[in-house]
């Protein structure tokens, strides 16, 4: 069966004077599935977003979204897509129902009233939909943001993102939303700094780094690529080689030693590694424990294990500026 995208893109080039945003980067979204593009402040993500939204024009490269060239078809692009800033695009001096039906209208839909109701209900601001924007708070400013990003219901949605600022609710409300609009057969691609977003969501994983693509897959063929963290913690400081030497032989990598916690920790890829086991096989080791742990990696995990590094704050600062 041929796979039909609604995002490509290849070789992909970006610079902001000194600043290579995005280099060489090739994406591939197929057609009604959830994309999270994942990196941390500075990968590039926003820049990305921007090129395949027509908000910039590549350097080198080419990208076609739902079917046209982002710079030959720009207008084509743009009438079949959604996009959702990380700046919110609301106008504050506007009530919240205000600013749905104005972009309802921009949008030429015909029941521009029955549009903005039906968002505002959905994402909980009905009861403040006659308040100015400016009286919100940063989490409704965001929802109303997000409603207006669906007034038409898009081919392509683009979230940069989303949830940045969102409450526990809020959060929920952006997830279950982004779930309705892949079920109704809308392609969504999100970018995110939690790894915990694209695991509920994301179908695909794209992992950026500096510019670069540095991994694809799914959530659980990401998970195992870099696999989860065992720890334990020992009784006294005498215990710490016995414990290593048993996490070796349960994860097959080198275990790491916090002599000031007590602590050995090593990165098991093994899925089938239980606490329980672990726990037995330290016991049988006559390691004295007084904690052990299993954790599922988190972004750092992910973007030492597939850069080599930690980030340079100070190249993530000016890619943000850029």
């Amino acid at each position: 069966m041929t796979t039909t995208y609604a995002v490509l893109s290849e070789g992909l080039e970006k610079r902001f004077k000194d600043v290579h945003a995005v280099r060489g980067l090739d994406l591939a979204v197929a057609e009604g599935t959830v994309c999270a593009v994942l990196g941390p402040n500075g990968a590039g993500k926003t820049t990305l977003v921007r090129l395949l939204t027509t908000l910039l024009r590549p350097d080198a490269g080419s990208a076609r979204v739902a079917g046209h060239d982002v710079v030959r078809e720009a207008a084509a692009v743009r009438r079949l897509i959604g996009v959702t800033g990380q700046d919110t695009s609301v106008d504050g001096d506007l009530t919240g129902r205000q600013n749905l039906r104005l972009f309802a209208r921009l949008h030429r839909l015909p029941a521009a009233r029955a549009a903005a109701d039906a968002l505002l209900e959905r994402f909980g601001l009905a009861e403040a939909a006659d308040r100015t924007a400016a009286t919100y708070s940063g989490g409704m400013r965001r929802r109303l943001d997000l409603a207006a990003g669906l007034v038409r219901r898009p081919a392509v949605l683009f979230l940069d993102e989303p949830t940045t600022g969102l409450d526990p609710a809020g959060r929920t409300q952006v997830w279950d939303t982004v779930r309705e609009l892949k079920q109704q057969g809308t392609t969504v691609v999100l970018t995110t700094q939690y790894l915990e977003e694209a695991d509920q969501l994301a179908d695909d994983v794209a992992v950026v780094d500096r510019g670069r693509l540095a991994h694809t897959g799914s959530p659980a063929q990401l998970k195992a690529l870099i696999g989860t963290h065992a720890e334990v913690v020992v009784a006294h400081p005498d215990a710490m080689a016995r414990a290593a030497a048993a996490l070796d032989r349960l994860t097959g990598s080198e275990p790491v030693l916090d002599h000031d916690r007590l602590a050995v920790g090593a990165v098991a890829t093994d899925p089938t590694l239980t606490l329980p086991r672990l726990v037995r096989e330290l016991d049988a080791a006559g390691v004295p424990l007084l904690d052990a742990s299993l954790k599922p990696p988190t972004l750092d995990d992910v973007f030492l294990r597939l850069t080599g590094e930690p980030r340079d704050t100070e190249a993530a600062r000016k890619e943000v500026a850029a």
